[in-house]
């Protein structure tokens, strides 16, 4: 997917993970039309997302550790833009 189809909090999310935890492999996917007029949905078509993430900084860690580290690479943005985001984080195989 090109940077042009990307919204502008997609494009956020994407930069503060690189810039974050160096991924190896990043897949990000806006799931906010699954969620058109549901609670959190604040009609931006930016509220949910899918994010899978491999990175070496979480070699060592566990699911809840990585997550953790994916919620604070991401910072104000899962307090101000994003209502939920489902994080599949992994070491690089």
């Amino acid at each position: 997917m090109s940077s042009e189809s990307k919204g502008p909090i997609e494009v956020e999310i994407e930069k503060r993970l690189i810039a974050g935890l160096s991924p190896s492999r990043l897949v990000i996917s806006n799931d906010s039309a699954m969620h058109s007029g549901h609670s959190g949905d604040n009609g931006t078509g930016e509220s949910h997302f899918s994010v899978e993430i491999e990175s070496d900084q979480f070699i060592g860690k566990n699911r809840v550790a990585m997550q953790r580290m994916v919620n604070a690479a991401l910072g104000d943005l899962m307090d101000e833009k994003v209502h939920a985001m489902a994080i599949k984080a992994s070491v690089p195989q």
